[in-house]
C-alpha cells in the first residue's frame, strides 16, 4: 500500500489589516528577526512591520534583498541573518524574496514567517524554494524540511499592488486541479514523495471553482484598488488552496513547461503564473479536451488577460525554433513531465505547442 502524505503551513492568517497581527505570531517562533525584503518593499512597509512587532521581538533587522533568488543571493542573505543573530526569518515581498527567505531558513534553520505583498503565485505556503541563475533561468528547486511556520496575508496590501500580479496568481492557481488530477491518475508523487491524498484533489477542485466563479469580479475589484468578499475568496484560492493543492496533489505538464519557457530570453521575464497559465492550455490540448471546453477556458483567459500564445508572454523571433527548444528542454529537464496520461515525447509536445499557437 502506497503512503499518502499531506502537509502545509502551521498557521495561515488572511484579511485586511492582517499585518497588524504579525507581532505575537512572530514571537511564537523567535525573538531576533531578520527580514528578507528589497529596498522598495522595505520602504513601503518597513514602518508598519516595525510597529506591528514592537514589544514582541528583541530585534528586527532588514536585509537588502537584491531582487533575484540565486544561490549567491541566498548565501549573502544567510550571512547577513547570521550577523544579526537571527532566530526567525521573515520573507516580505513577492515570490523571489519569499523563496530567498526559504533558502536562508534551509541554510540556518530557525523559524520562518512569510508575508506576501502580492498574490502572483502560491509560493508563500510551500516548502519549495525556486532558485534561478543571475540571468533569470530556472536553476534548481530546494526543499525546506517543513512548510513555513506562519503565512500572514494582508489583503489591503495585496489590492494595492499592480493588477498584473493578481491575474498571474489566478493563472498559477488555475492549473492545480488539472495537474493534481493527472498526477493522481498516473500514480505520480506529490512534493512529499508520497501518493496524493484525496483531500488534495478536493482542495485543487475547490480552488478552480472559486476562480472560475469569482475571478472576474475579484480582478475588477483589484483594478479599482478595492477588497471585498470576491477578492478574499480568490486570494485564499490563489495562495492557500493553490499551494496546498500543488504540494499535496502534485504537478504535471503545465508546470513542467516552465523549464523550457524560462530558457527563452524573450519569455524569461514573464511572471511564473503567466508561464504556467500558458502551460495549462498546452496540457489541456495534450489531454484531448473537447472543443467546447477549450472555447470556454480560452474565453475566460481573454476576459482576464491571461496568455494564450507565446507572443502574449513576450516571445519574439522564429516561433518554430522556439517550440523545438521548449519541447526539448522540457522533456529533458522537467522532473514531473511523466505525470500525465498522454504519450509524452519531444514530437508530441511540440505538436501540442504548435496547436496552441495556431488556435490562439
Amino acid at each position: 500500500m502506497t503512503i499518502r502524505t499531506f502537509g502545509g503551513p502551521h498557521r495561515y492568517i488572511q484579511g485586511p489589516g492582517a499585518l497588524a497581527e504579525l507581532g505575537p505570531i512572530l514571537a511564537a517562533y523567535g525573538r531576533r528577526a531578520f527580514v528578507v525584503a528589497d529596498a522598495v518593499v522595505a520602504g513601503l512597509l518597513g514602518e508598519r512591520l516595525s510597529a506591528a512587532v514592537q514589544g514582541h521581538v528583541d530585534s528586527l533587522v532588514f536585509g537588502d534583498f537584491g531582487g533575484e533568488c540565486t544561490a549567491a543571493e541566498i548565501d549573502r542573505m544567510a550571512a547577513a541573518a547570521g550577523a544579526a543573530g537571527a532566530d526567525v526569518v521573515v520573507g516580505l515581498g513577492g515570490g523571489k524574496a519569499i523563496d530567498t527567505a526559504k533558502g536562508v531558513r534551509i541554510a540556518r534553520g530557525g523559524g520562518l514567517v512569510i508575508v506576501p505583498t502580492i498574490a502572483s503565485n502560491d509560493s508563500p505556503t510551500s516548502r519549495l524554494a525556486i532558485v534561478y541563475t543571475a540571468d533569470h533561468v530556472l536553476s534548481e528547486v530546494r526543499l525546506m524540511p517543513t512548510n513555513p511556520d506562519a503565512v500572514v496575508v494582508d489583503t489591503g496590501v495585496i489590492v494595492a499592488a499592480p493588477v498584473r500580479f493578481f491575474i498571474a496568481g489566478i493563472g498559477d492557481a488555475l492549473t492545480k486541479k488539472f495537474e493534481a488530477e493527472q498526477c493522481y491518475r498516473t500514480g505520480g508523487q506529490n512534493f512529499y514523495k508520497a501518493r496524493p491524498p484525496e483531500i488534495a484533489l478536493a482542495i485543487a477542485d475547490r480552488c478552480y471553482q472559486i476562480i472560475r466563479t469569482q475571478g472576474e469580479a475579484a480582478t475588477a475589484a483589484v483594478r479599482r484598488g478595492e477588497a471585498g468578499d470576491a477578492v478574499e475568496s480568490v486570494v485564499e484560492a490563489t495562495i492557500l488552496m493553490s499551494g496546498l493543492g500543488f504540494e499535496n496533489g502534485g504537478l504535471s505538464l503545465a508546470h513542467s513547461l516552465t523549464r523550457g519557457l524560462s530558457a527563452l530570453p524573450s519569455v524569461a521575464g514573464a511572471l511564473h503564473g503567466e508561464q504556467v497559465a500558458y502551460g495549462l492550455i498546452v496540457q489541456l490540448v495534450m489531454e484531448g479536451r473537447d472543443e467546447a471546453f477549450m472555447r470556454d477556458i480560452r474565453a475566460f483567459y481573454r476576459t482576464l488577460g491571461l496568455p494564450l500564445k507565446l507572443a502574449d508572454l513576450g516571445a519574439d523571433g522564429e516561433i518554430g525554433a522556439a517550440l523545438t527548444m521548449i519541447a526539448e528542454r522540457t522533456i529533458r529537464e522537467a522532473p514531473y513531465i511523466r505525470q500525465i496520461e498522454a504519450p509524452m515525447n519531444v514530437a508530441t509536445l511540440k505538436a501540442a505547442l504548435a496547436h496552441v499557437e495556431a488556435a490562439a
